[in-house]
């Protein structure tokens, strides 16, 4: 059995960890709710470009552009959102275990896909199983703006334009409530399915449908983008409050054990003692 010194230590330094973990718990939650603010702000937003964007592609006869076009698949993009820490519980695992499995069933070779990586945890295992990873982004801000992930919205439509891919793919973690995070797979681009959730709208164009499309199409798939990732950072910060309430509360069950085997180990030693004097006392007896 462990010293009663042994056991006290343990006490103090479970002690210490819980109150680490419990403060993490507080700051996630906080985050959590202004990353779950800033989600719900946006869907207003992408709610009427989509509207706008399905009224035009749908509402024009003979209007192209490649955006809309689908074309035989000859290689596929995969757009994954993952943190750059850990701590978060299921949060990353769930999302990069269904990638994975998706990619194993649908390709046989590393030349039919790449993958776009927004997080350092995505981008390191898929580069430690030697799949293809063109392009990454980590140090995103837990409330991102738009501007620090244009770039890599802008390339990575930009590599289905220039027929880089021929599909895209967006994976990731979609906020329903904080005990209700699930992993999503929507088809980013080509933009085949995109419909109003309304009825649509008559426009009047200038100068004309074409030439609208080409601007407003690139920007609804980056806003796609954009708004997966609002929907990722709360459902990370919610994932991380979660695993340091579950943390605390385990290091609270350990602390409440520990001190009952202190006691119990503390009560032991004061009987032995009480024992050894009375038994000294009866020998000089």
């Amino acid at each position: 059995m462990a010293s009663l010194r042994d056991i006290k230590s343990r006490i103090t330094s479970t002690k210490k960890t819980s109150q680490i973990t419990k403060a993490m718990q507080m700051v996630s939650a906080a985050k959590m709710n202004r990353a779950e603010m800033n989600a719900k702000a946006f869907v207003p937003y992408m709610t009427k470009i989509q509207e706008v964007t399905a009224s035009i592609a749908q509402g024009s006869k003979g209007v192209q552009n490649p955006l809309l076009t689908s074309r035989p698949v000859k290689k596929t993009g995969y757009v994954v959102i993952s943190s750059d820490r850990g701590l978060a519980g299921a949060y990353n695992s769930n999302v990069l275990r269904q990638l994975f499995n998706t990619i194993k069933s649908r390709h046989k070779s590393n030349d039919e896909f790449a993958i776009i990586a927004i997080g350092r945890v995505a981008r390191d295992f898929f580069k430690k199983r030697n799949m293809p990873v063109i392009l990454d982004i980590i140090g995103v801000p837990d409330q991102p703006s738009f501007a620090e992930i244009k770039d890599i919205a802008s390339k990575t439509v930009g590599m289905f334009a220039d027929e880089t891919f021929d599909e895209l793919f967006l994976y990731y973690t979609h906020y329903v409530s904080a005990i209700q995070l699930d992993v999503t797979e929507k088809k980013l681009l080509p933009l085949t399915d995109i419909k109003s959730e309304g009825k649509l709208t008559s426009y009047e164009f200038e100068p004309s449908a074409e030439e609208i499309l080409d601007v407003l199409l690139p920007q609804y798939a980056e806003s796609l983008i954009y708004g997966a990732l609002l929907d990722s950072k709360a459902s990370e910060h919610a994932a991380r409050m979660t695993a340091m309430k579950n943390a605390t509360d385990n290091a609270n069950d350990l602390i409440s054990n520990l001190s009952l085997v202190y006691n119990r180990a503390r009560q032991a030693a004061i009987t032995q003692e009480i024992t050894e004097i009375v038994g000294g006392a009866a020998a000089l007896e």
